[in-house]
């Protein structure tokens, strides 16, 4: 079933992390930070709506970079119930995939639950003083491919916050697969 997370909780403070990465390193907010702004996104392996944007999350990610955006995804998913989603799978697709950003594992799930991440994808952009500008989607497009005029709303709200450390109001939710939570 897909889930919907809220609306932009405009200047709420990012907090802090340090996970391991893909590439072998580990990351904290401060290591992936932007001079213009961050952009943190929490994805999977197998998740449907991740998977078809995820040419379009990889254009975004590399042209936010040359604004000054730092970009970040995080993977969150119980590899016991889900598999696709463990650390060795998610090595494999960042490096097929060739990421231009680290991939995180968030094993303990606790940086999801600080963040209060809901679905595959879910995007949290935040200015240099690391206040959240964007809790939107990456465009209107959901799990169908993109025509030519579909608006490249993170792109833009990004671009936007670069510029001015603001994001716009107005915002439409991410919708995705719910993150898949451990048991209790």
């Amino acid at each position: 079933m897909a889930a919907t997370p809220p609306l932009c909780d405009f200047g709420w403070n990012a907090p802090d992390f340090t996970l391991p990465a893909t590439d072998g390193k580990s990351y904290s907010f401060a290591d992936i930070a932007g001079e213009n702004g961050t952009l943190i996104m929490f994805i999977c392996n197998h998740c449907p709506y991740v998977l078809a944007v995820l040419d379009r999350i990889k254009r975004d990610a590399a042209d936010l970079k040359d604004l000054g955006i730092g970009v970040v995804a995080i993977c969150a998913n119980d590899a016991k119930t889900h598999p696709d989603d463990s650390f060795e799978n998610m090595k494999r697709m960042a490096e097929q995939e060739n990421f231009p950003f680290p991939y995180l594992h968030d094993e303990s799930q606790e940086v999801a639950k600080a963040y209060d991440a809901v679905c595959t994808p879910d995007f949290f952009g935040f200015n240099q003083r690391r206040e959240l500008q964007y809790r939107g989607r990456l465009d209107a497009s959901g799990k169908k491919p993109a025509g030519a005029d579909t608006r490249r709303e993170l792109y833009e709200a990004m671009a936007q916050v670069s510029e001015t450390g603001n994001g716009p109001r107005d915002q439409v939710p991410s919708m995705g697969c719910s993150i898949k939570w451990k048991a209790a």
